[in-house]
C-alpha cells in the first residue's frame, strides 16, 4: 500500500503548496500522523476529501517520516452518486483504493435516510475496513469551516459545547479519527478543487443534506462573515480560549439527581 510520491503535483498545482503547508502545521500541532502509520482517507467523492489525497501526497514528499495512504469509498448502492467515476480518478491519479459495497441500508428508500444514519453506518464500514486493512488512523476532509459550523451546531440543537476534534482516539486509541485540514478554510478548498478539475464530480452523501440544519448555520456564518471576516476562526480559537470561571455551572438541584 505504497502511493507514489510525484513530485510534479507541486509543479503542476500551485494551489497545492499553500493548504498542504497548513496540513503539516496541524499534522505537527496536533501529532496527527506518526512514522509508519497507514491511513485511511474517507473519499465520499467531493472535493474536499478527494483533495485530501492529494495534500496528503505531498506530505509523503515533505515529511521526515514514512506513512501509507489509502483512499476508501463506502458505496451504498444508492442513485446519487456512481463510484465508476471514482475508480478513474483512482486509476488515474496512481492512488491506492478500496470501493466498500455495504448492504446496511438496502432496501430503504435513499429520500427518506437521514444524515445521522448514513453517517453512523459510514463510519462503521470504515472502522471495518481499518480494522481488516491494518490502518490506525482514519482521514477526514473536514476543514475549519465545518468544525466551527459543528461547534454553533451542538450549541443550538444538543445544548453542549463541544467540537469535530483534530484527533480524536477511538476504541482505546485502536483507530484514530484525524483532520489535516483542521487550520483551512473552505473557499482555499474550492480553488484547488477547481485545479484538480474535480470541484463537479458530485458526491455520495444523505439525501437530506441539503436542508439540514448545518446549512442552515452555514448560511448564517457566511452572512455574519460579510461584516466580521475573523468569525469562522474565531469561533474555532474559542474552544482552546476557555475561561472557566465565566461558565455557568450545573443547577445543584441538577448535580443531586
Amino acid at each position: 500500500m505504497n502511493s507514489p510520491v510525484r513530485k510534479k503535483d507541486k509543479e503542476i498545482l500551485p494551489a497545492l503548496v499553500g493548504i498542504s503547508k497548513k496540513a503539516g502545521k496541524a499534522i505537527m500541532d496536533f501529532g496527527l500522523i506518526d512514522d509508519g502509520d497507514k491511513v485511511i482517507v474517507a473519499v465520499s467523492g467531493g472535493k474536499d476529501s478527494l483533495s485530501l489525497l492529494h495534500v496528503l501526497r505531498d506530505r509523503q514528499r515533505m515529511s521526515p517520516i514514512h506513512f501509507d495512504v489509502l483512499a476508501v469509498h463506502i458505496d451504498f448502492g444508492f442513485p446519487d452518486f456512481d463510484p465508476a467515476q471514482l475508480f478513474e480518478y483512482f486509476k488515474k491519479h496512481e492512488f491506492d483504493y478500496i470501493v466498500e459495497k455495504v448492504d446496511a441500508l438496502k432496501g430503504e428508500s435513499y429520500d427518506d435516510i437521514d444524515c445521522f444514519r448514513w453517517s453512523k453506518h459510514r463510519r462503521k464500514a470504515l472502522f471495518q475496513v481499518a480494522d481488516r486493512e491494518g490502518c490506525s488512523k482514519i482521514a477526514f476532509g473536514h476543514h475549519l469551516d465545518d468544525i466551527a459550523e459543528t461547534i454553533i451546531l451542538n450549541q443550538f440543537y444538543k445544548g453542549e459545547i463541544s467540537a469535530m476534534k483534530p484527533k480524536q482516539e477511538l476504541f482505546g486509541g485502536k483507530i484514530t479519527i484525524i483532520r489535516p485540514l483542521t487550520y483551512v478554510r473552505e473557499d482555499s478548498m474550492v480553488n484547488l478543487a477547481k485545479e484538480l478539475g474535480i470541484a463537479s464530480m458530485g458526491q455520495s452523501k444523505c439525501a437530506n443534506d441539503d436542508t439540514s440544519h448545518r446549512m442552515k448555520i452555514k448560511k448564517m456564518l457566511r452572512e455574519i462573515q460579510a461584516v466580521n471576516p475573523s468569525v469562522v476562526k474565531n469561533i474555532f480559537k474559542s474552544l482552546q480560549n476557555i475561561k472557566p470561571e465565566y461558565l455557568i455551572e450545573k443547577p445543584i438541584s441538577y448535580a443531586r439527581r
